[in-house]
């Protein structure tokens, strides 16, 4: 609670309220401003003006900001003589049509056109003064300085501009290095349809997915698919790493196991203490099956007979086989551990047989992470076993064919997508009508 009194000198109260002491009459005659003062030198200009626009009154703020006397304003000139020309033109087909309407209109952003041609941005607030019988009778109007407000429109514009250069550079410099770490067109195998797709989830962060299909000796082929953990420039330069790596390590020994071993090594020794960097990755090799080769044979037919692949991985999804009856099923390879994780992580091998009609598909966990359209504010995970019955659906099915469908399932989850997502199938043509299973001898 706060006291008053008077003190021992005759002053007033003493508190949060005003001077202590003998200062209160000074402070009060402070407050004591005439309303005609108060109207003059507000911060903002006024001015009352008949209802066809002519000026009667207008405060010395006003007049100051124009460099006019009220002599030349008063009776002389009506409000929309004192805008730019575009601000005149929106107060006849707008600002007055409205106000008349609605009686008030508040925070219309012009312009004041002052006696030495320059530009004053304001904002412009009008109400229609009433007589007692409802006519109207004036317009008052309020003028506040939009000069500081105007500044820093432009300012924020400016920067926006500059943010929106930015991230088109970024957004460029993302591309151009995302096609740096992805083939740019896979390998024609023959006797193989091949095909693949990346999904970016943002346009100015590089992804960490990445596959490829490369040649090795005796006419095997190799190939990947994985994920690296993390985004941007940091998870670009591990996958530029794990990406020749791999394909220095196949031509070295192509062994899958022997393969992701090597990678293994390579990411422990680049990558230890505070900023560990590891992956998941299944590699394949491929071994076709090669049938009597005789010069009036088209290219696929050595290789129409089916392969045989040997996958390992490290940590990554299982690889989903695509049956020429019909169906699916996934062909797992167990044991395998995340690649840079341990010095010594275990690997497995899971050997694959790929017949006429066959596919085998291979995704990154960015699919079957995704979130399902549905109420809730948390969607469902897509998962692995509504990726099953979709590919089970679809077979039989050629690499291309199971890709497009792949990628049209990616883009029904739309903002459900939030992760890359890579995708590589690998398939068999159909045998031909009339052509016969090759022996195995």
């Amino acid at each position: 609670m706060c006291a008053s009194g008077s003190g021992p000198d005759g002053g007033g109260t003493s508190g949060e309220d005003g001077p202590p002491g003998g200062d209160a009459a000074a402070f009060a005659a402070l407050l004591e401003d005439s309303a005609e003062d108060l109207y003059e030198h507000a911060p903002c200009g006024y001015l009352s003006t008949l209802l066809d626009g002519t000026i009667v009154k207008v405060n010395a703020t006003l007049t100051g900001w124009l460099g006019s006397t009220r002599e030349e304003l008063v009776g002389r000139r009506r409000f929309a003589d004192l805008l730019t020309v575009g601000g005149r033109l929106y107060h006849e087909t707008h600002f007055a049509p409205l106000l008349t309407m609605q009686g008030e209109i508040g925070g219309v952003a012009l312009e004041l056109q002052a006696t030495d041609g320059s530009r004053l941005p304001v904002l412009v607030t009008s109400m229609v003064k009433t007589g007692s019988h409802g006519q109207p009778l004036l317009i008052r109007t309020t003028i506040i300085d939009a000069r500081d407000r105007r500044a820093y429109e432009t300012e924020l514009l400016r920067a926006r501009r500059e943010a929106d250069l930015e991230r088109e550079r970024l957004q460029r410099l993302a591309t151009t290095l995302q096609r740096t770490l992805l083939p740019p067109t896979l390998f024609e195998v023959p006797g193989l349809e091949v095909a693949a797709h990346y999904h970016i989830a943002s346009p100015d962060r590089v992804g960490g997915d990445f596959y490829d299909l490369f040649p090795l000796a005796d006419g095997r082929w190799g190939f990947f698919l994985g994920d690296v953990c993390g985004k941007g420039v940091a998870a670009a330069a591990v996958t530029s790493l794990v990406r020749y790596t791999l394909r220095a390590a196949a031509v070295y020994d192509a062994d899958p196991v022997a393969v992701l071993r090597n990678l293994n090594t390579v990411l422990n020794h680049e990558y230890r203490g505070e900023d560990p960097r590891f992956c998941t990755v299944i590699f394949g090799l491929i071994t076709p099956d090669l049938g009597p080769i005789t010069p009036d044979m088209d290219p696929i037919t050595p290789y129409a007979h089916g392969c045989t692949i040997v996958l390992a991985a490290g940590g990554h999804p299982p690889a989903l086989l695509l049956r020429a009856d019909g169906g699916a099923e996934f062909r797992p390879t167990p044991g395998g551990q995340l690649v840079g994780v341990v010095p010594d992580a275990h690997f497995t091998t899971s050997t694959v047989r790929l017949d006429p009609g066959e596919t085998l598909l291979l995704y990154t966990d960015g699919l079957t992470e995704a979130r399902r359209p549905g109420p809730g504010p948390k969607a469902d995970r897509y998962g692995e076993d509504a990726l099953f019955d979709f590919a089970a659906a679809l077979a039989p099915v050629g690499a291309r064919a199971a890709v497009d469908a792949v990628t049209d399932l990616l883009a029904s989850f739309g903002s459900g997508l939030d992760d890359d997502a890579a995708v590589l199938a690998l398939g068999v043509p159909p045998r031909r009508e009339g052509e016969a299973a090759p022996s195995r001898g």
